[in-house]
């Protein structure tokens, strides 16, 4: 690139009397001017053929900046500036130039530009033409820390659909995006066109509705861009370099440790890299270290490492390394143990340790760390994180030396470490939110905010996600609704409400952040309330609830061989973690849920026992609900080694200790989940179908056990907490449930005890015509006339009673709240769980609130 002496004004006249070549008819031609420190860049087209899509990039003398663009954006970077045209002067006419909307900047001094390239050309037409365009690109530009991308569609038919996927440094975050919504996985930005831009005609750009968005860090560059899987500037696909100076700090008899330097990234990051023992992988690994196991003592190996880009590129092989491991002979004895192990630090899934180096007549090569009798991670020094660990829980540590000759040393004293709550100095209070809500109910994500309960949740639970009974996967996708039979052993097969998850455009006035949905949105419904939740209210945790009373029917089948439960647990994540929602009604696609959930919730009701009518059970389900939930572990967990966000794991428990015994192996599942939801409600109750207990009342949620009960055996919060408690489940892994609706029947006896346990007439009216014998506590207080409410101390219950001949009502006030929080914190317990909050205008939310603070 040569300098420019002169001004370009005076070259542009040069260029005036010359005769352009052939090959530049479409070429365009940029005259530079300086007033002051105002320079105006005048671009023309002497060619014959419009040309659509330019910028120029420019060079400033050291230390001067440009600033101020009109009809332009600029940005620079060190000395390089460059200049994006306004979308009214993006294209120029053939014979025109961009005048009286000609670019202008102001810069710091008065200096004319060092070169200047117009689409990849001279500015003053001397030299070869522009490279050819690609067919679509997208050209980013930033100013501070609103960004934004142009696509261009430089083809000669319409472009119909574009996607771009970028990368952004370590720590920058995408959000608040206009013309196009976005998802962010890690450093990966995902950025889908609103309707009105998904189409981009042949030359035409995206202007003046190209996406733009905010980056949390002002002047952010991607690290990488791809547009329909093609590198945003056109350029082609570039491998990874090969990786560097590889080389062994460590062999022993069985394993060789090698250490590279880092491969210089191609088209794409570098995710991870390949390490060949000869022509076969001998191991994968994110990081510039490996250790090679398995090998044969006084045995030559020859070494090589690829790097691997997000695609699966291969980059060129290192430069060998012969290695010769060691002959066990020549060393038999072991190291000393360590010494001095220690825990340093611990959080809610990692423990870290450190120890005193043991000594050894070879030297050291490693050090086993062990959790109980497994092997959990191998180092080379004296400190190591052990993670995938679950909150409240015991571990035992101890760590072993391995010399050069691989002679392990007897190991060091344990250690007993608690891994930290999940909820630290706090506590809990798990809310489920319900799908169906937004219909009769009436209730939004937006009320979860305006009640004031999304400030004092931690989290929320979206109930429920189904099982396709075909796939065996999660269900997503489709709106079916249940039969209206609540005995039907088919009812909730196949269904599913993707319209109101992420199909439903919402009015601002029910919108969390009073911003209506256009209808257009890849993202819409009470997905994308929650995700607006979640930007409000940042504390807040977000798990999807798969199965429920309805839903439970296959949980047996998708837990009754290793192939279905990694099949099954696979598709769940797949969809509700990384997002990749089914299309629905010009809604859904790749990565646009991403975000949205922090983990899963498991609502199988009942693994091994009856639940709803039609439900698979099996004898083994027991020992396959305790594998189950170890392959979500398992693969959240993977999941993490990739994004670096951890995954919560809870479930909904049963509180009758029949049900327990059946399907829950409490000392096993502990090991895997977060959190234990335990019942604390439903104890009895009507039924909608009169089908359950409609002859006689009794609380659905006491506290303590009733020596009035006829009902034997009866249940309790207390009862139901112990048996899990004398199992061994951790008290700061368990909530126990409390109910924001009430159950009632009528014409119930007074019996002399304001209808308590007494003769009834069935299931009483409901809030809504399907659900007799149920009503959200709020409404029940407005829409039950004469219900005088009043408290059993001794069982900590709530109830209400219209009089001799009426209706009888259990639920929980702000009282049995109170009392419950006092309870659980005497017990040590996480915190609460509330069956749902549709029922509650925000006095039990607040009741719980002030009782667990």
């Amino acid at each position: 690139m040569r300098r420019l002496a002169t001004p370009l004004i005076a070259v542009l006249v040069i260029i005036a009397l010359c005769t352009f070549p052939a090959q530049a008819a479409s070429r365009l031609v940029a005259t530079f001017t300086l007033s002051g420190t105002t320079g105006t860049f005048v671009v023309s087209n002497p060619g014959t053929t419009a040309v659509t899509g330019w910028s120029i990039v420019f060079e400033l003398p050291s230390g001067v900046t440009a600033s101020s663009p009109q009809n332009a954006t600029i940005r620079q970077n060190g000395t390089k500036v460059t200049l994006t045209p306004a979308f009214y002067i993006n294209t120029v006419q053939p014979g025109r130039n961009t005048e009286p909307y000609s670019p202008r900047i102001t810069l710091s001094s008065a200096v004319q530009p060092v070169s200047c390239l117009i689409d990849g050309a001279n500015c003053d037409g001397s030299g070869g033409d522009p490279p050819a365009k690609p067919p679509v690109s997208a050209t980013y530009d930033v100013n501070g820390s609103a960004a934004r991308f142009v696509v261009a569609n430089n083809g000669t038919a319409p472009l119909n659909g574009w996607t771009i996927v970028f990368d952004l440094p370590a720590g920058v975050t995408a959000s608040n995006a206009q013309h196009a919504s976005l998802s962010q996985s890690g450093h990966t930005v995902t950025l889908t066109p609103a309707h009105y831009n998904t189409t981009v005609n042949a030359g035409a750009t995206t202007e003046p509705y190209s996406p733009s968005f905010t980056v949390s860090t002002a002047g952010a560059e991607p690290v990488s861009c791809r547009i329909n899987d093609v590198n945003c500037d056109g350029s082609p696909d570039a491998p990874p370099g090969a990786p560097g100076n590889l080389r062994s700090p460590a062999r022993t008899t069985k394993t060789v440790t090698l250490a590279w330097d880092a491969a210089a990234p191609g088209s794409l990051p570098i995710t991870g890299y390949e390490v060949y023992n000869g022509s076969s992988v001998a191991a994968s690994v994110t990081g510039t270290t490996a250790t090679v196991s398995g090998l044969t003592p006084s045995t030559a190996y020859t070494f090589t490492v690829k790097a691997k880009d997000r695609k699966g590129t291969l980059s060129p092989a290192s430069t060998p390394l012969a290695v010769t491991t060691r002959n066990p002979s020549d060393d038999t004895q072991p190291p000393a143990a360590p010494g001095d192990l220690r825990s340093t630090a611990r959080t809610s899934s990692s423990v870290t340790l450190t120890w005193a180096a043991s000594s050894d007549n070879s030297g050291i090569a490693s050090y086993d760390v062990y959790v109980g009798s497994s092997v959990a991670t191998t180092v080379s020094g004296t400190t190591a994180v052990v993670s995938g660990l679950s909150p409240s829980t015991e571990y035992t540590f101890s760590v072993r030396a391995r010399d050069l000759y691989d002679n392990l040393s007897p190991g060091s004293a344990t250690v007993k470490v608690t891994t930290a709550d999940l909820v630290e100095n706090g506590y809990a209070r798990v809310g489920y939110f319900v799908q169906w809500g937004i219909y009769g109910r009436q209730y939004f994500v937006r009320n979860l905010d305006t009640t004031g309960a999304a400030a004092k949740l931690t989290h929320i639970n979206y109930a429920f996600a189904n099982i396709d009974p075909q796939n065996l996967t999660c269900l997503q996708g489709v709106t079916k609704g249940t039969s209206t039979d609540p005995q039907d052993p088919n009812q909730g097969d196949g269904a599913g409400d993707a319209e109101a998850d992420y199909g439903r455009p919402f009015s601002a006035a029910q919108s969390v952040d009073g911003v209506a949905d256009t209808g257009w949105e890849k993202l819409r419904g009470n997905f994308n309330q929650l995700k607006k939740l979640k930007a409000k209210h940042p504390h807040l945790k977000v798990l999807i609830s798969l199965g429920g009373w309805t839903y439970s029917k296959y949980f047996s089948d998708v837990a009754a061989t290793d192939a279905a439960r990694k099949k099954f647990v696979a598709s769940c994540i797949d969809i509700y973690i990384k997002g990749n929602l089914p299309a629905y009604n010009g809604a859904g696609g790749p990565g646009t849920a991403a975000g949205v959930f922090d983990g899963i919730d498991l609502d199988w009701e009942w693994p091994g026992a009856e639940g709803h009518p039609g439900n698979h059970v099996s004898p083994a389900d027991k020992a396959n609900n305790t594998l189950l939930i170890a392959e979500f572990r398992r693969q959240l967990d993977a999941l993490t080694a990739t994004t670096g966000r951890r995954y919560q794991l809870t479930a909904f428990t049963p509180a009758d200790p029949a049900k327990i015994a059946a399907g829950w192996d409490l000392p096993e599942v502990a090991k895997s989940l977060d959190i234990f939801n335990v019942q604390g409600y439903d104890f009895h109750g009507a039924g909608s179908d009169n089908s359950w207990e409609p002859n006689r009342t009794g609380h659905q949620g006491n506290l303590h056990l009733d020596p009035d009960s006829p009902y034997d055996p009866d249940f309790s919060v207390e009862k139901a907490v112990d048996v899990y408690l004398q199992a061994g489940v951790h008290p700061r892994k368990m909530t126990i449930g409390l109910a924001y609706y009430g159950r009632g029947w009528q014409r119930v006896a007074d019996g002399g005890r304001y209808g308590e346990w007494q003769q009834a007439g069935g299931a009483a009216p409901g809030q809504f015509q399907e659900e007799a014998g149920t009503r959200g506590y709020t409404n029940l207080l407005a829409m039950v006339p004469g219900c005088t409410v009043r408290h059993d101390e001794q069982a900590v219950a709530t109830y209400c009673f219209t009089g001799d001949g009426g209706q009888w009502w259990t639920f929980d006030d702000a009282w049995s709240i109170g009392k419950k929080a006092a309870w659980l914190r005497s017990k040590g317990l996480l915190g609460a769980m509330i069956w749902e909050m549709s029922g509650d205008s925000g006095t039990l939310t607040t009741a719980l609130d002030a009782g667990l603070r």
